[in-house]
C-alpha cells in the first residue's frame, strides 16, 4: 500500500523556520512535490525535486526562503523552511509526482499525503 506521510507542521513566529518531512512507503517514486493550501485560497504549488535529488524548482514565493532536500535511502522528501512568514501559513501536502514528470502541476501528482498545518504568528 502507498503511502505518504507528512510530519514537522507546527506553529512559529514569522522570521522563524520548520522542517517538514514526508515519509513515503509501498514503492519508490521519481519526482516529489510539495503544495501547500491555506484556508480560503486555492492549492499552491511549493516545489518539486526530481528523482535523483539533481533537479529542484521553487514558487517564486518561496525562493530563497525554503529547501527540499530527499534522502532516497529513507524514501522521505524534506522541505525546510526559513524566515517563515504570516502568508506562509497553510497545510502543507507532499505529493508524488506519475513517472516520467517534473511538474508544478497538482494533476500531475499521482499520491498525496494528507497534509500538515503549519502556522506562523506576527
Amino acid at each position: 500500500q502507498v503511502q505518504l506521510v507528512e510530519s514537522g507542521g507546527g506553529l512559529v513566529q514569522a522570521g522563524g523556520s520548520l522542517r517538514l518531512s514526508c515519509a513515503a512507503s509501498g514503492r519508490t517514486f521519481s519526482s516529489m512535490g510539495w503544495f501547500r493550501q491555506a484556508p480560503g485560497k486555492e492549492r499552491e504549488f511549493v516545489g518539486v525535486i526530481s528523482g535523483s535529488g539533481s533537479s529542484i524548482y521553487y514558487a517564486n514565493s518561496v525562493k530563497g526562503r525554503f529547501t527540499i532536500s530527499r534522502d532516497n535511502a529513507k524514501n522521505t522528501v524534506y522541505l525546510r523552511m526559513n524566515s517563515l512568514k504570516p502568508e506562509d501559513t497553510a497545510i502543507y501536502a507532499c505529493a508524488a509526482g506519475f513517472p516520467g514528470t517534473f511538474s508544478t502541476v497538482a494533476s500531475d501528482y499521482e499520491y498525496w499525503g494528507q497534509g500538515t498545518q503549519v502556522t506562523v504568528s506576527s
